[in-house]
């Protein structure tokens, strides 16, 4: 509809999320700098690589991959998602199709039975994948797909299955892009941020600070909406769900959420409520 642009919850025009991959020991300490400064991610996981209960690493190791024990212990009731990432890690597009589903379904299987939640997402083992493996992960019944791919914008995605993230945390371009993410406002669409890599990177790099810096920096923001990957794939779903009069002047939210849209400098709430159009008017204070 002319004019009329997708709001996030609260009328919020901008959302940020993190995701990280493997299930190593420092998502633990990436994951208490995320919580102390109120950021929300989703985690990529490999449940066919789960350490063995007992696991003594050298110390030279850095890749030091976690038990279901430990699993449980970080990711349950974190706040964050847990997403599928390959059962075993392996290049997805270089598999017979067959062998491809069992990875996605049999990780899927394998964390849901784990965390007593339903898995939906997904990031690429290397980021790869092709036509063939997309369909794999319809079939599987996941609803996104994360690439390796930086876009160094702030779109909403267009293709949840090949999914471009902002940046990787390495990129020289990262605090530059967060600063204008955060001090300057969208007129029209809505900005997402999105900020991927591996945990063990800052040990490896030796930077953690890195990711605290952008934490602190980040983090707090009245006008931000601080959402795992699968809230905001959710929330664009519901929106675009909505139904229109073809005026305009009617509007019914056929979902279960509350949905926000910006037209004509104000902020509307679609909410349902007995099958019917529920409309509120709120400032456009973001």
């Amino acid at each position: 509809m002319s004019g009329m642009f997708m709001r996030f919850p609260k009328g919020r025009a901008k959302a940020l999320t993190l995701s990280y991959d493997d299930g190593t020991e420092q998502d633990i300490r990436l994951i208490r700098i995320m919580n102390q400064n109120g950021l929300k991610g989703t985690f990529n996981l490999n449940s066919g690589r789960f350490a063995p209960e007992g696991t003594v690493y050298p110390p030279e190791e850095f890749h030091r991959k976690l038990s279901v024990r430990q699993v449980k212990e970080v990711y349950t009731d974190s706040g964050h998602e847990v997403a599928v990432h390959g059962l075993t890690h392996p290049f997805l597009e270089k598999l017979p199709e067959s062998m491809a589903m069992w990875e996605l379904l049999k990780d899927r299987e394998n964390l849901e039975n784990t965390f007593r939640t339903i898995v939906r997402g997904m990031a690429y083992p290397f980021g790869t994948c092709n036509d063939t493996v997309v369909e794999c992960l319809k079939k599987a019944g996941l609803v996104y797909g994360r690439t390796t791919i930086s876009s160094h914008s702030f779109d909403i995605p267009a293709d949840w299955f090949r999914l471009q993230a902002t940046c990787h945390h390495n990129d020289p371009e990262l605090m530059p892009l967060v600063r204008k993410f955060i001090e300057e406002m969208p007129a029209r669409e809505p900005w997402m941020f999105y900020l991927w890599g591996h945990s063990f990177e800052f040990e490896t790099g030796d930077n953690w600070e890195v990711i605290e810096e952008f934490a602190a920096f980040a983090g707090g923001h009245e006008d931000v909406w601080y959402a795992t990957n699968i809230q905001i794939h959710d929330y664009v779903q519901a929106y675009w769900r909505l139904e229109f009069s073809v005026d305009g002047r009617q509007v019914y939210n056929p979902t279960v959420t509350e949905l926000f849209s910006k037209k004509t400098g104000r902020c509307t709430a679609f909410c349902r409520e007995r099958r019917r159009t529920c409309k509120q008017l709120f400032s456009d204070n973001f």
